[in-house]
């Protein structure tokens, strides 16, 4: 017996700490949390183990602690004389992954201290919450993983089976509602001609998939809008003013329309006919009450399609497309061009009357003259007056 007993002391000494173990299950599976050492102790009587989580004792057997097992754990303790001391945790889930501490005493003194790290394995799901870009334009595609443990997984993209962006690693950090993870990776271009009816994929590298998961798809091509905005014609200021803004040559269908006044989003009040080149149209409208109308300024319509960050957007000074406006403009310009016109004519009809005037003297001076020539004609000669007519050779 009291070789026994030396024999025990010697492997206490030479019995220390053991290195970290990884345990890797899926959801709702036994996970068995290895404990064990080369040399069993001689009996059980003096032997205490005892398993703890996040700071609690979850199973314990000894001299010193309680024997129990928590609910969801179980062990064999016949199996202890050989020196196992392993626990199952039975139906694990979610929130029983992290680190299971094991010690084992022999008398008062540490026999054995292992850790062992419980982790759930849930593969990721995928998905592409929009695969719509513009032609030539820079745009971004979003691929989700979510669903996943552990955090760490790997993204790559391809086109037409070939690889656009290489692997590169994400270690995710939020969570979703049941625990596990979710994390986000972006792909880059500008989509060209060519890249219509061209497959492209989200692939996923995960510690809980056995092969590679992608998810391909086709882009969808959004067609921007040509935006004119206008007013329509109204009888006085007074009235309200009723904005028109035409939005042509867009896809898909679905677009919102909002109206700004000076920088700041009015109230808003709707719809969509398909064009001859499979685009769609429509008109929106919005009127403007007196006041908001007298406030003039800048107007904007301002084009919305989904998935598309930058809007399409057009502009116009109210004092342009306001027809009471331009009327009181083109009034203005027409009566300073009637006077204008007015003094003109006077000018001209002054000229012609004075021409006129001018032309009946000369008439008047050139009939005078040959009225009065031959009667004031006389020639006198040795004092005698000659008839007017009379011939000097008779003389």
């Amino acid at each position: 017996m009291q070789c026994k007993v030396l024999l025990c002391l010697y492997f206490l000494t030479i019995i220390k700490h053991v290195s970290p173990t990884e345990v890797w299950v899926r959801p709702h599976t036994s996970a068995l949390l290895p404990c064990s050492i080369s040399v069993p102790p001689v009996g059980d009587s003096l032997l205490g183990i005892s398993w703890t989580f996040n700071g609690s004792h979850i199973a314990s057997f000894g001299t010193t602690d309680d024997n129990h097992v928590d609910k969801g754990f179980s062990w064999d303790t016949s199996l202890f004389v050989n020196g196992t001391f392993s626990l199952t945790v039975l139906n694990a889930t979610l929130d029983q992954q992290g680190v299971y501490e094991c010690q084992v005493r022999y008398n008062v003194s540490e026999l054995h201290s292992s850790n062992v790290t419980l982790d759930i394995k849930v593969p990721p799901t995928l998905s592409i919450p929009s695969t719509m870009v513009v032609l030539d334009v820079k745009s971004e595609l979003q691929c989700i993983a979510e669903g996943f443990s552990p955090p760490l997984v790997y993204f790559s993209w391809t086109r037409a089976g070939e690889v656009v962006q290489l692997e590169q690693a994400v270690t995710a950090v939020d969570h979703t509602p049941e625990g596990t993870y979710w994390a986000v990776n972006v792909l880059k271009f500008i989509p060209l001609v060519d890249d219509q009816n061209v497959i492209y994929g989200c692939v996923v590298t995960h510690a809980a998939l056995d092969k590679l998961l992608s998810l391909e798809f086709q882009l969808s091509f959004v067609y921007l809008p040509t935006v004119t905005l206008s007013a329509m014609p109204l009888p006085s200021r007074d009235s309200p003013l009723t904005l028109s803004c035409d939005i042509e040559g867009f896809y898909p269908e679905d677009v919102s329309v909002s109206w700004l006044q000076n920088g700041t989003e009015l109230p808003a009040p709707l719809l969509s006919e398909s064009g001859p080149d499979g685009t769609f149209r429509t008109r929106r409208y919005y009127t403007l009450s007196p006041e908001q109308r007298e406030l003039a300024g800048e107007v904007e319509c301002v084009v919305h399609l989904p998935s598309i960050t930058e809007p399409v957007v057009t502009s116009a000074a109210l004092a342009d497309i306001d027809p009471i406006i331009e009327t009181q403009t083109a009034l203005t310009k027409s009566a300073k061009a009637s006077v204008s016109l007015m003094c003109i004519s006077l000018v001209l009809v002054f000229l012609l009357c004075f021409g006129f005037s001018w032309r009946r003297r000369d008439e008047y001076l050139e009939h005078q003259g040959s009225i009065l020539g031959p009667t004031l004609f006389s020639v006198y000669i040795n004092d005698v007056a000659l008839a007017a007519g009379e011939s000097l050779i008779h003389l």
